[in-house]
């Protein structure tokens, strides 16, 4: 299948931004590669879409990761259908494949630059884990970014507090320790990943035998 058939489902016109006389509209974006995605990446953006009460939480794959030089990651439209069959039973949750689209290194500074612009009637918040807050003195025109949204950061356990100096609004969730290269491996070395992703993303990397030993 080629990537113009994976992401046709879910091309950027379903994102119609509202009327003006609407409500402002509140949406969480969570970014990664999502390689692949799995049950902390959904309780992470459920947590943070009912306790902010946002209206929309879109799930946000990255073409190609700048803070993770040398990182890699298999096709795009495995990754975009995994998220569609891990969301599929939230209508909370939406995939945006804008970054997908656009292709190659994508800054957040300027992802959200066009967001702003293309939705104007909508406030954004863009959630990340503890360990990325710390690390937002090193994203691309971070000063620019902070005034185009609110970062919601998710404490993961036994972490350190926050020593940053950027805005960040803090909500709790009972996270669990799940890592996407941890299930990566579990696959390679043939173990299970049974109740770390949802039954339809463990069935889809079986289908394709994705992350498999050569």
């Amino acid at each position: 299948m080629s990537i113009e058939e994976a992401l046709e489902p879910i091309i950027l016109s379903q994102f119609t931004p509202k009327s003006s006389v609407d409500d402002r509209q509140r949406i969480g974006i969570l970014g990664g590669t999502f390689n692949p995605p799995h049950l902390g990446h959904l309780l992470m953006a459920e947590q943070v879409g009912n306790q902010l009460e946002l209206d929309e939480v879109w799930f946000m794959p990255t073409a190609k990761p700048p803070h993770a030089p040398g990182k890699t990651t298999i096709a795009s439209q495995h990754r975009v259908q995994m998220i569609q069959l891990a969301i599929e039973n939230n209508p909370l949750f939406k995939v945006q494949p804008y970054e997908i689209h656009r292709g190659g290194v994508n800054y957040t500074v300027d992802t959200m630059r066009h967001f702003v612009e293309t939705y104007p009637e909508s406030d954004f918040y863009f959630i990340i884990g503890s360990d990325s807050a710390n690390d937002l003195s090193t994203w691309k025109q971070i000063d620019e970014l902070v005034q185009l949204v609110q970062f919601v950061g998710v404490r993961r356990p036994g972490e350190f507090p926050y020593q940053g100096q950027y805005p960040i609004l803090w909500v709790d969730s009972p996270l669990i320790e799940l890592s996407s290269t941890e299930i990566r491996l579990r696959v390679y070395l043939e173990q299970s990943i049974r109740y770390q992703v949802p039954s339809k993303v463990e069935a889809y990397i079986q289908k394709h035998k994705l992350y498999e030993m050569d």
